[in-house]
């Protein structure tokens, strides 16, 4: 998968409003990680609507999962996020030639 189909999945799983809190939690959680309890006690969301958003996220190689016990912990993969952010202004300012127009 190329890098634009790649930043366009992530960008899609990002694209909800409750996906989007629960990856900025996990962003400001760091290394550690939070469990699901925890995630679902900061964002208030029911635990099997909770699982269906990581999902998106986890299959989006957002968010990676360790099981610890009975426990999961859900960590940002901050790799797969600074390349998104990479690729989205990796051009920034550069100009853009205009194509000439047909005749």
């Amino acid at each position: 998968m190329d890098q634009t189909a790649i930043t366009a999945r992530a960008l899609a799983a990002l694209g909800h409003e409750a996906r989007l809190s629960v990856y900025r939690l996990l962003v400001r959680a760091g290394d550690d990680g939070l469990i699901v309890g925890d995630i679902a006690g900061h964002t208030d969301l029911p635990l099997s609507t909770l699982a269906h958003h990581l999902r998106q996220l986890v299959s989006a190689g957002l968010v990676v999962q360790e099981k610890r016990g009975r426990e999961v912990v859900n960590r940002v993969d901050f790799m797969v996020m600074n390349q998104t952010l990479r690729f989205l202004t990796e051009e920034c300012c550069q100009g853009v030639a205009l194509k000439e127009a047909a005749a």
